[in-house]
C-alpha cells in the first residue's frame, strides 16, 4: 500500500510539474512573432472579409491590430465561422478570437477575456411589414418564420425568445437576414450593434420597434481555457487601453451605439 501511494504522489508530481512547463500562447506568440486571430469575416462592423483582397476590416481587426502591436508580434486572421469558433481556439488552431457573446456553453469549454463593451438583441423585418409587426409577440406566431445563423447566440434565441414561431436556421456563410430580404423569413435577430449597418446597407429592411432589446450581453474575446497565463496579459491589456480611452474612440469609430 505505501509503494502504491509513494507511486501517485510520484505520478501527481510529474503531472504538477509537467502543467507549470506547459508552454502558454503568450510565449508561444512572443516566440514566433504572430498573433494568431480567429475571425469569421460576416459580423458588421466588427469584422468584414473582403473576398476580393482576403482583407479584413472593423471593430475587432482594429483591436487585434493593436494587441500584436503592443506585443511586438505580426498579426494572422484566421477564417472560422460561428459553429466551429469555439473549437478552433481549443484545438489551437487561433491563440484567440474576436469579440463573441459571453455564454455558459461557451464557457464550458473555452476561456474568455474580460468583457470591453455589451450588446443586445432586437428583430429585423422588412419595411414593407412595419405595420404588422411592432413587438416581440407579433413574431412569435406558428405563420411566421423567424431566421438564424448556425453557431451563433442567435441561433438558441430565436427558440428561446420565439418558441411558437417556425425557425428557420441557415448555415455560413449563408446569412439570416438575407433569409428576410428574399422573403423566405419573415424576420430575424441580431445585435442592435449590427442591425442599424443592415438597415443603412438594405433600406429594405427595418429594425422593429420593440419595447425593448432583449438579452444584454458583454462581449469578450474566447481563448484557451486552461491559459491563464495568456488571459491575464490580455485583460491587463484591455484594463489599460480602457482606461486610456481606446475602446471608446474606436466605439465612436465604428457607431458601436446608435
Amino acid at each position: 500500500m505505501r509503494l502504491v501511494k509513494t507511486c501517485l504522489v510520484a505520478v501527481m508530481l510529474v503531472a504538477g510539474a509537467a502543467a507549470a512547463n506547459a508552454q502558454s500562447a503568450l510565449q508561444e506568440i512572443l516566440n514566433d512573432g504572430v498573433l494568431k486571430v480567429g475571425t469569421t469575416g460576416d459580423w458588421n462592423p466588427m469584422t468584414m472579409r473582403d473576398p476580393a483582397t482576403n482583407s479584413y476590416t472593423g471593430y475587432d481587426i482594429d483591436v487585434m491590430n493593436e494587441l500584436a502591436k503592443d506585443l511586438g508580434v505580426e498579426v494572422e486572421f484566421v477564417p472560422t465561422d460561428w459553429k466551429t469558433l469555439v473549437n478552433g481556439v481549443v484545438s489551437g488552431k487561433y491563440h484567440i478570437t474576436g469579440s463573441a457573446s459571453i455564454s455558459p456553453a461557451r464557457a464550458k469549454a473555452a476561456g474568455y477575456s474580460d468583457s470591453y463593451f455589451s450588446l443586445a438583441t432586437v428583430p429585423l423585418i422588412l419595411a414593407e411589414n412595419a405595420g404588422k409587426f411592432k413587438d416581440w409577440d407579433d413574431l412569435n406566431k406558428p405563420e411566421v418564420t423567424v431566421a438564424a445563423t448556425l453557431g451563433t447566440t442567435q441561433e438558441k434565441q430565436v427558440k428561446q425568445f420565439f418558441p411558437d414561431a417556425t425557425h428557420q436556421i441557415v448555415e455560413a456563410p449563408a446569412r439570416d437576414f438575407q433569409e428576410v430580404l428574399a422573403g423566405r423569413a419573415d424576420a430575424h435577430i441580431t445585435s442592435n450593434v449590427e442591425a442599424y449597418k443592415l438597415v443603412a446597407k438594405y433600406p429594405q429592411m427595418a429594425v422593429v420597434t420593440v419595447s425593448a432589446p432583449k438579452a444584454p450581453t458583454p462581449i469578450a474575446m474566447l481563448m484557451p481555457q486552461s491559459d491563464q497565463i495568456w488571459i491575464n496579459y490580455v485583460n491587463t491589456w484591455i484594463k489599460l487601453k480602457a482606461e486610456r480611452g481606446f475602446f471608446d474612440a474606436l466605439g465612436k469609430k465604428w457607431q458601436l451605439s446608435n
